[in-house]
């Protein structure tokens, strides 16, 4: 949604079928790979992900996502502190890559930091600081994140994944969804509507 405010940027980047991403003007979506050496680095997104406005992956090494994962407002994922405490240029030497496995929900504003895993399912609350990995099926909330409510693994759940399955079948309802809420649209309509705004149907 609003693609002109979603910036992709660099090699590697791999994204499943039935992303979505919603950018806005002065919250875009970014996905950038800034490797250590020309053509490195690499980011991959399962199937089905979301990525909400002002979302943003940053990596210099390897960011993965599972299938379905789930981007808030403002949230980051990073695998770098991209320079040192006292080497104010360059990276550390030790790759720390970032891995969320399925179903992942980060909340609004949530920093998910370098080399941390979450496993399958949990929640990251929002404004929580990710610095450590986190298990299966819990909530973590705080800076740093700590573990606060353990989730049911055995309760059923829907995922952007389950609704997402059929990417034909979903490309085909949003042409029907496009189709019907554009019926009434025709360039003789827009242009009596720019002659005449008065002329516009009420929203």
């Amino acid at each position: 949604m609003s693609p002109w405010f979603v910036i992709i940027s660099g090699p590697n980047i791999r994204i499943g079928h039935s992303f979505t991403a919603i950018g806005e003007i002065h919250h875009p979506v970014q996905i950038g790979v800034w490797g250590r050496n020309f053509g490195e680095g690499r980011v991959e997104l399962g199937s089905a992900c979301l990525m909400s406005p002002g979302a943003r992956i940053s990596a210099s090494d390897e960011v993965v996502l599972g299938n379905g994962c789930m981007m808030a407002h403002g949230s980051y994922i990073t695998d770098s502190d991209w320079h040192g405490l006292y080497d104010r240029v360059n990276r550390d030497a030790v790759a720390k890559p970032v891995r969320l496995g399925d179903n992942v929900w980060l909340g609004d504003r949530s920093t998910v930091l370098k080399g941390v895993t979450i496993g399958e399912n949990s929640i990251v609350a929002a404004s929580s600081v990710v610095t450590k990995d986190v298990p299966a099926n819990v909530i973590v909330a705080g800076n740093p994140a700590v573990v606060v409510r353990q989730l049911d693994a055995d309760e059923p759940r829907y995922t952007r994944e389950d609704m997402f399955r059929d990417p034909s079948e979903t490309q085909a309802y949003f042409r029907a969804l496009d189709q019907s809420l554009l019926a009434e649209n025709s360039f003789w309509r827009w242009c009596l509507s720019a002659v005449f705004p008065r002329s516009r149907p009420e929203q």
